[in-house]
């Protein structure tokens, strides 16, 4: 089901304009259900690289882009564009340019202390999941709005506001049932000529969306505990 909205046109000074926000308001019991529920289906999350070809349903996809798309921004310039590739040959033009990449970083461009950082994980330059998974969402960044007749102005915050909606990505995405990895080939300037992406756009990640392939394996990780992580003062 569609969700109706406005057609968004850009705010550059304009005046400050509220409106009421007046969520309903959950019992503290339903709070701590719904809290305690999310964090255990968010602990199932899982980094994968083994992906099924098998075809998911793509407005899944397009509703997980919409939620990550609500993310918050500097000053509300939404510096994002989500380009899903489902083209086979498009898929396989960034998988070749990627490994070319990614085959130089480990033959020495990453360094021996980033090559240990990543020996548990298991990876190298060889990233099948950029042809096998059925769907990639490639997010790009605005490092500034361009407007229809050359006219430009500086985003703020692109690097921390594409980062949150990207998080709410793959969280969207693992609630409907998908799996998702982060690739972020470097440099990935490749993306933007394969793409054919506007000149104030940079790519930030690589998302293959799917399901898991029917014999994929995840490395045994342990994440940080909640004590490990949080600081209450």
């Amino acid at each position: 089901m569609s969700v109706p909205t406005r057609n968004w046109t850009p705010t550059h000074g304009d005046p400050y304009q509220p409106v009421p926000y007046r969520p309903a308001r959950l019992d503290p019991a339903q709070s701590l259900e719904r809290a305690a529920e999310l964090r255990r289906r968010m602990d199932e999350r899982r980094t994968v690289r083994q992906f099924s070809t098998d075809p998911v349903p793509e407005q899944v996809v397009r509703d997980a882009i919409a939620c990550a798309a609500t993310a918050p921004s500097g000053a509300h310039q939404q510096p994002w564009t989500f380009v899903l590739v489902k083209d086979p040959e498009v898929r396989r033009r960034i998988r070749e340019a990627a490994e070319e990449e990614e085959r130089r970083s480990y033959e020495g461009r990453l360094g021996e202390e980033w090559l240990a950082a990543l020996r548990p994980l298991g990876t190298d330059e060889v990233k099948p999941h950029l042809t096998d998974a059925p769907h990639l969402v490639i997010v790009f960044q605005q490092r500034y709005w361009l407007g229809e007749d050359g006219t430009k102005r500086k985003h703020y915050y692109v690097d921390e506001s594409v980062g949150i909606a990207v998080g709410m990505l793959l969280s969207a995405l693992h609630l409907a049932g998908l799996a998702a990895l982060i690739h972020t080939p470097s440099p990935m300037r490749f993306l933007s000529q394969v793409l054919g992406r506007p000149e104030n756009e940079k790519a930030f990640a690589v998302v293959p969306v799917g399901y898991p392939a029917d014999d994929c394996a995840v490395p045994d990780l342990v994440r940080k505990s909640l004590s490990q992580v949080l600081v209450e003062i």
